[in-house]
């Protein structure tokens, strides 16, 4: 899933800090439901599938920024390969 150096504790706590910081004017797209990003780096407790096996968050109302605005840089995309998410 994506650059090994992105999907680290410290990236994490990156994203994290500058979740404050506006998302990129340049993303385009839109979420899919895969649940990539609910996994970095670890599994997130809040995920869960529906019965059609797409991904949801079951704290979507107040999940953290981080959350909200992911990818919101091409630098932090780290599941491009399955994202709706993408940088013009």
């Amino acid at each position: 899933m994506g650059n090994g150096n992105k999907n680290t504790w410290l990236a994490k706590t990156k994203r994290t800090i500058t979740s404050i910081l506006p998302v990129s004017e340049e993303r385009q797209g839109q979420c899919i439901s895969c649940g990539a990003c609910c996994k970095l780096p670890n599994v997130c407790a809040f995920l869960k599938r529906s019965s059609d096996n797409r991904a949801f968050c079951s704290i979507y109302a107040i999940r953290p920024y981080n959350c909200r605005k992911y990818p919101r840089t091409e630098s932090e995309l780290i599941t491009e390969e399955t994202c709706g998410y993408r940088f013009e």
